[in-house]
């Protein structure tokens, strides 16, 4: 089972994430929110998760497919609702830019496939009915 390290390391909400890989992500919140712009917003880490795990998918897809991909970029929107805690995402938007030799339909295809049946991220961002289990255990101050 994956297991991710999270402390806070500056400010209030000024956060490192690490891996058992030895990776490690910054996030923070919003100055508005009393973060100091330390790191990615979480809910903004939630759409580039969405946008890597297609990416390999799609690119994995074409290269079965023996397409020529060169070049790969995507752009990723969303529109959180609005008035509402917590505030999920309601629309995202996915542009994949392809370069190189490449069929448009097997590219079409190969995003379909991706975001209906092998993206782990795009299908829990589908159902959001995930079992979180959780426990507090508190520290004496040093």
């Amino acid at each position: 089972m994956p297991t991710i390290k999270l402390a806070r390391v500056s400010g209030e909400y000024g956060f490192e994430a690490h891996d058992e890989y030895g990776h490690t992500v910054r996030m923070d919140s919003s100055p508005e929110s009393g973060g100091e712009n330390f790191g990615v917003r979480p809910m903004q880490m939630l759409l580039m998760g969405l946008g890597g795990c297609s990416a390999i998918d799609v690119i994995a897809i074409l290269r079965k497919q023996r397409q020529d991909v060169t070049g790969y970029e995507m752009v990723i929107s969303g529109e959180r609702e609005a008035g509402k805690e917590p505030s999920l995402w309601q629309t995202i938007n996915l542009e994949f830019h392809l370069y190189g030799t490449i069929d448009e339909e097997k590219a079409n295809k190969a995003v379909e496939l991706s975001l209906g049946k092998y993206c782990s991220v795009a299908a829990t961002l589908y159902k959001a009915e995930a079992d979180i289990k959780w426990q507090v255990i508190i520290h004496p101050a040093k």
